[in-house]
């Protein structure tokens, strides 16, 4: 069986988080994925998820390419994620090209950087929401 794992917040879910799913469990038979819990978000990548941790693991866990969701709570967890659930492939985002290339040779996994969705983004979306003043909050109609 080859393992893929990937990593991320995957807040405000989005077919292009979609994509990047489907196209690394394309790559193997089973998909761990990463998620970035909402202190690591906060503390070391400074920025606050609209969606709480367990509301987007629950996302997540509903999606059929993914069989395993494990909280990413630090940078320096992914080689030991890798030896600890016998990962083949890591799998990211090429944004991130280069960056995680030190896997590779600290562990047995190869590295991927798979092409993002280049119309969409969590950021683009937010920053569309801000500029459309979508992101207000509406009054009831329903009494």
């Amino acid at each position: 069986m080859k393992r893929i794992i990937t990593y991320g917040t995957f807040d405000m879910l989005h077919y292009g988080h979609i994509n990047l799913l489907r196209r690394a469990k394309e790559r193997g038979d089973y998909l761990i994925v990463a998620l970035s819990t909402d202190e690591f978000n906060q503390n070391s990548k400074q920025k606050k998820t609209y969606f709480s941790f367990e509301k987007r693991k629950q996302l997540l866990e509903a999606i059929r390419y993914v069989d395993l969701v494990i909280p990413e709570q630090s940078w320096d967890q992914k080689v030991n994620d890798i030896n600890l659930y016998q990962v083949d492939e890591f799998v990211i985002g090429d944004d991130w090209q280069g960056q995680f290339d030190f896997i590779g040779d600290q562990t047995n996994a190869d590295v991927v950087y798979l092409a993002r969705t280049p119309e969409i983004s969590t950021t683009q979306i937010k920053k569309d929401l801000s500029i459309k003043n979508l992101a207000t909050e509406h009054k009831s109609i329903v009494e």
